[in-house]
């Protein structure tokens, strides 16, 4: 279709156009609110703009790739045709934070010849949404340039107003595991996306990418003032992006909002991405799980075998039990097989997926959670060896379904925040950043092949999320960024407002297992989470994945129980998803609707200041009585105060949709609430 529409357009108007203009074409949003302009200069350079309710929001911005075996696809343009469409339909997720979305934007494409170039032609597309716009570079199948080797690209975004951004560092050791930074745009330095932006007026953006496959990473830095410029993601063997043939290459995206509730509601990169891809998908289950796991990262256990081993038969087992008598769907066992000695991670991993350790036996323990109706959540650590994971990858996945594993959590621990790869020829490995081409290629397939036995994939250490979930609906989760774990070792821990932060940056581009639920509030040595009980009840709602984690040591849930309760009620499937209170840096409330009853669930988490807020109950449906089970931080409650933090009261009110409900959240504090419709 990419090499038949772009012709299409050449053969009708390439003989009419002779000289380029300034301004190429003008598409605007459905709601005429954006607009964006397409443009030449006189050295027939692409560049767009965008104006935003008449007034500049993006000012004329570069375009165009970097070759190093052609000339650069950066001027003597030509227009050569367009073509501008409208699509206005709604779809629905199989899981998700919404059932139903709609996807409704103006399309110009743009067919571009360069006559000093033989007449090679590019293709630009830009879908222009409500709540904002994407677009991206076509090639299609053409003699002047039968392969690309693209060193970078030219695509620049640069923010009219005075801004200030959210966003953390790009390229270095621990990829997407940082704490997100607050700065003025102008001092922004190599970022990675989603960036969030709110302008002076109140603008608010996100600047990320949609449907990255067999393509690096997009990174961004700033070029000067608020100009920021975009910069793949390097390979180590060669260009960074190499393609053959026809391509086209991910959507650059911008959100718009008034608000960062509206940002974080829109589905522009759901939108962007391709429909699914694996037909029927009703296997992949959203649920939660309990595991082998945060004892390890406390050291009462290891993952290595010895006298501390924690994958052990019996330890799984009392696992299954627990997870039996409490509904949960899953227990995840980590360090269950061989490979976990001595230096597992990057070139030393000798990782085999296919082995158990002596004392865990993998038939006896599926075996056992089938009688229990409990699921094994499978894990494959990697350790970034990602060519020997590769050779591993079919019979690793048959084993898992054989036993009727239908989930895993895999992970890609490296040291130095590269993996290895196979090179061309497999004849040999090299290295390379995650989010290189090589990277992105290969978490892709691990995802198709898994589809191969029906299973869903849950990725650790993982290249960023883009929207692909609704093309392989059986990538249910990832980690992709600082999460939880972090508070057992950290030094220092995750900070107190930083899952807020993670609402409007990046719970921007897709579900995290950030691993909720610690209500012992320790972690490791003497540190002590930023957060109250109520907070890590709350979490289960702010922080979406269709596969939640129930972390915590099992005694400390039998030593809870109140707080432990609306853990086994919450769901992880929805219907519908309504922000109520969202700012950045500060505090969101976020209220989503069960997929398989009528019950309502609210959860709101705040910074390290104390807030009183109102919470509306408009979202109720009108005339319908609820039952409202609230979980709240006390009176005293303080994520400082080594005691308070544990202040947690439960009561129960009866509401309709008329009625509001106070939020009173601690310092480092949240609140969570479950609605039942009553008789």
């Amino acid at each position: 279709m990419l090499t038949r529409r772009l012709f299409a357009l050449l053969s009708f108007v390439l003989c009419t156009s002779a000289h380029a203009e300034e301004t190429l074409a003008t598409v605007t949003s459905p709601n005429k609110q954006l607009v964006v302009t397409l443009q030449l200069t006189g050295e027939g350079r692409l560049a767009y703009r965008v104006d935003r309710a008449g007034k500049p929001l993006i000012n004329a911005s570069r375009l165009g790739l970097l070759l190093t075996n052609a000339h650069q696809l950066d001027g003597g343009f030509k227009l050569a045709g367009q073509e501008i469409t409208d699509h206005d339909e709604t779809w629905e997720q199989p899981w998700g934070e919404s059932r139903r979305v709609r996807s409704h934007y103006r399309e110009l494409l743009l067919a571009l010849s360069q006559p000093g170039q033989g007449g090679r032609v590019m293709g630009l597309r830009f879908r222009v949404f409500d709540d904002g716009f994407g677009f991206r570079y076509e090639l299609p199948q053409q003699a002047q340039l039968p392969v690309a080797r693209i060193s970078d690209e030219l695509t620049e975004f640069d923010i009219a107003e005075p801004a200030t951004a959210w966003w953390i560092p790009a390229g270095e050791a621990l990829v997407l595991e940082y704490v997100t930074q607050r700065t003025p745009l102008a001092e922004v330095g190599l970022a990675n996306t989603p960036l969030t932006m709110r302008t002076k007026s109140g603008v608010h953006l996100a600047l990320h990418e949609a449907a990255l496959v067999d393509y690096a990473s997009m990174w961004v830095r700033k070029v000067s003032g608020q100009k920021l410029r975009a910069q793949l993601a390097p390979s180590s063997s060669g260009a960074a992006v190499f393609k053959s043939g026809a391509f086209f290459t991910p959507w650059r995206t911008l959100r718009v909002a008034d608000s960062a509730a509206a940002l974080y509601e829109s589905n522009l990169e759901l939108n962007l991405n391709e429909p699914n891809k694996l037909g029927d998908v009703s296997w992949v289950q959203p649920g939660k799980f309990v595991g082998v796991w945060w004892e390890m990262h406390l050291d009462k256990s290891s993952w290595s075998s010895g006298a501390k081993h924690g994958a052990t038969t019996a330890n799984t087992k009392r696992h299954i039990d627990f997870a039996a008598a409490n509904g949960f769907r899953g227990v995840l066992v980590e360090g269950w097989n061989i490979g976990w000695d001595g230096n597992w991670v990057g070139s030393q991993s000798a990782m085999d997926h296919t082995k158990a350790m002596p004392d865990f036996d993998l038939e006896a323990v599926t075996a056992y959670a089938k009688a229990k109706g409990v699921k094994l959540v499978g894990h494959h650590e990697t350790g970034g060896n990602v060519a020997r994971y590769e050779t591993q990858m079919d019979a690793a996945y048959a084993l898992y379904a054989k036993h009727g594993v239908d989930v895993i959590k895999s992970g890609y621990v490296t040291d130095i925040g590269t993996a290895q790869f196979a090179n061309a020829s497999g004849s040999g490995t090299h290295f390379g950043f995650t989010e290189s081409q090589e990277g992105v290629r290969h978490f892709v397939k691990a995802v198709q092949e898994a589809a191969k036995y029906k299973i869903a994939i849950d990725t650790h250490e993982p290249v960023k999320d883009t929207g692909l979930r609704r093309t392989y609906p059986n990538w249910v989760s990832r980690e992709g960024a600082r999460g939880q774990e972090f508070n057992a070792w950290g030094d220092p821990i995750n900070p107190v407002g930083h899952e807020v932060d993670l609402v409007f940056t990046r719970m921007l581009s897709g579900p995290m297992d950030y691993t909720p639920g610690v209500l012992s509030l320790n972690g490791a040595g003497d540190r002590k989470l930023h957060s109250t009980q109520a907070k890590q009840l709350a979490l289960y709602v702010a922080l979406y994945s269709p596969v939640h984690m129930v972390p915590d040591l099992i005694e400390h849930y039998e030593r809870w129980p109140k707080a432990f309760q609306f853990i086994k009620d919450v769901p992880t499937d929805w219907e519908t998803t309504k922000v109520i209170h969202g700012e950045l840096s500060e505090v969101a409330t976020i209220a989503r609707k069960d997929r398989r009853s009528e019950d309502w669930y609210v959860g709101a988490i705040t910074n390290g200041d104390a807030r009183k807020l109102t919470l509306p109950l408009t979202f109720l449906t009108p005339g319908r009585r609820y039952r409202a089970e609230i979980y709240r931080d006390g009176d005293n409650a303080d994520y400082r105060d080594d005691k308070r933090r544990f202040d947690l009261v439960a009561e129960q009110v009866t509401v309709t949709s008329t009625d509001t409900l106070p939020l009173n959240l601690a310092p480092g504090g949240g609140q969570a609430i479950r609605f039942t419709p009553l008789p």
